[in-house]
């Protein structure tokens, strides 16, 4: 029977379509559709935008879609699903061997889909208002976007300043950095979708073996664009967290621009880079770490070899950066595949595992993205043993754990706590720690700034922990880090021609500039 009425919608627009109604487009009949309901004269003026707000009152069938969001699609996502249906299958003819050029062959799958995508639309047209250019663009980015990058959630990570989608069964939040948490009521139909969106980024990011199930119901891995993911089936509904990096391939000098350290420091900084001490990136989670490493690593002198040991790839120091690098290797962990042979996870290789391994490609430096465990012990003898420069993060909430955290560490390795003293002293040099304030739930914005720097001595002292010597720390107001004490080895900065020690007596706030614009500050 034909329609009678207005297919009812959201936002006064017609409800999405759905797989029945891209079916009947197929076979023509939806074009046969009628109305009692005169038509009107389209409005001239642009539609309205919007709300920037999923309403709450929506019901669930009828938000099949990312209201509101960047990208917004005027379709429902199995008619999505059936036109990438479509397009692999005509890629796969054209490219049945998968012989071109990634590149090339992702160039081949736009076309197809534009061409899919304009013919879908031809047909819609015949029992519908046309769509606008810009839509028939949306609905060709999500089919792109479901084929090789982050499919529904894509919008998400495309909106300006997410930091992170936290996705709890069908709701998502969204983290800014620099504006209060949102929240998407639907983002998928089912949590079994949900669950077959995290094992297909795991095959499109190359990590097969890692797949969320009730045998391994825990999986980590990054997207092709290099977001972080973390899901799990343990908790109450099927969850994601999806940490995205936004500055992969910045370095030093835009840590200067956003703040996060001042001129001075950035000298300083580099400087110790160039000077091979062994460096300690600390914060709490989200401080900023990461991004620090990154830089850093960015400043080594293109004539080393570098190797990376990563859990989950984040540095990409192996990759171009604003500047020529080292040669560098970059290892990542690899997860089991959820056996357990004569009590070992068949398949992990863990940062510890690869340590062996990496210190054969005679690296002058290691770098170990973050320190979460064993791994300590070996990163920590890889410094004390000639890799004079190596650098890794490792999370510790205040500046004055730093020590126990580490000692923590090796001595669940195994080490005894005199142990862990002397190997800590003899293989630290400088540690550098990030503070991290969210004030966005109050109207204001996340920042990140160093406001610690340690120089760790050779020696040990009272209690037998090693001498520490407080460089920069926060005065007066003053949060971030301020010039404190001259470091031992100012010498060593010197010689690298980079850097100058009446800079630090010349500095008395810190050359910061303006105070921090803290809307919680008193």
């Amino acid at each position: 029977m034909a329609d009678t009425h207005q297919r009812p919608g959201t936002n006064g627009q017609p409800a999405p379509m759905g797989r029945a109604d891209i079916a009947g487009l197929l076979t023509g009949r939806i074009g046969q559709r009628q109305t009692t309901t005169p038509p009107t004269t389209p409005p001239t003026g642009p539609p309205a935008a919007p709300p920037a707000v999923l309403p709450a009152t929506a019901h669930a069938g009828a938000v099949p879609r990312l209201a509101g969001l960047p990208g917004e699609i005027p379709v429902s996502w199995d008619v999505i699903e059936d036109l990438q249906a479509q397009v692999s299958k005509q890629l796969s003819t054209k490219d049945p061997n998968k012989l071109l050029e990634e590149a090339d062959r992702r160039a081949l799958a736009k076309s197809l889909t534009r061409n899919a995508v304009a013919d879908w639309a031809t047909k819609y047209a015949q029992g519908n208002a046309p769509l606008s250019q810009e839509q028939e663009t949306s609905i060709a980015n999500a089919v792109f976007d479901a084929m090789y990058r982050g499919g529904r959630l894509q919008s998400l990570l495309d909106e300006k300043g997410v930091e992170d989608v936290m996705v709890d069964g069908l709701r998502a939040h969204v983290e800014y950095y620099d504006r209060p948490r949102r929240t998407i009521e639907k983002i998928a139909d089912s949590h079994e979708e949900l669950t077959t969106w995290v094992n297909r980024m795991a095959r499109l990011s190359g990590h097969g073996e890692r797949a969320l199930t009730q045998a391994t119901p825990m999986v980590g891995f990054r997207m092709p664009d290099g977001s972080r993911v973390t899901s799990s089936l343990l908790t109450t509904r099927p969850s994601v967290v999806i940490r995205r990096h936004r500055i992969q391939q910045h370095g030093i000098a835009e840590l200067v621009r956003w703040g996060s350290i001042n001129p001075l420091l950035e000298r300083f900084l580099t400087a110790c880079v160039h000077a091979k001490m062994n460096m300690l990136v600390v914060g709490d989670m989200g401080a900023g770490k990461t991004s620090l490493l990154r830089a850093l690593g960015r400043e080594i002198p293109p004539a080393e070899r570098l190797v990376t040991l990563e859990s989950d790839r984040e540095l990409y120091l192996d990759e171009p950066g604003p500047k020529p690098g080292p040669v560098t290797f970059a290892f990542e962990a690899r997860q089991s595949n959820g056996e357990i042979r004569s009590g070992e996870k068949a398949g992990e290789v863990s940062i510890r595992d690869m340590f062996a391994t990496a210190l054969r490609y005679n690296a002058t430096r290691v770098i170990v993205g973050e320190v979460r465990s064993t791994e300590i012990v070996p990163m920590l003898n890889a410094m004390s043993s000639g890799g004079s420069g190596s650098m890794c993060t490792l999370h510790v909430r205040r500046p004055h754990a730093i020590i126990s955290r580490l000692v923590q560490l090796c001595t669940e390795a195994g080490m005894q706590t005199e142990a862990a003293h002397h190997l800590i002293a003899a293989s630290i040099d400088v540690v550098v720690y990030l503070t991290y304030l969210d004030e966005t739930a109050i109207g204001g914005r996340k920042h990140r700034f160093v406001s610690n720097i340690y120089e760790v001595h050779d020696t040990v002292g009272e209690g037998g922990r090693p001498v520490t010597t407080e460089l920069f720390a926060p005065q007066g107001g003053e949060p971030r880090a301020v010039y404190k004490n001259m470091p031992s080895f100012i010498d060593d900065l010197e010689r690298t021609g980079l850097f100058n020690r009446q800079w630090l007596t010349d500095n008395p706030h810190g050359a910061w500039g303006p105070p921090l614009q803290r809307v919680g500050a008193r």
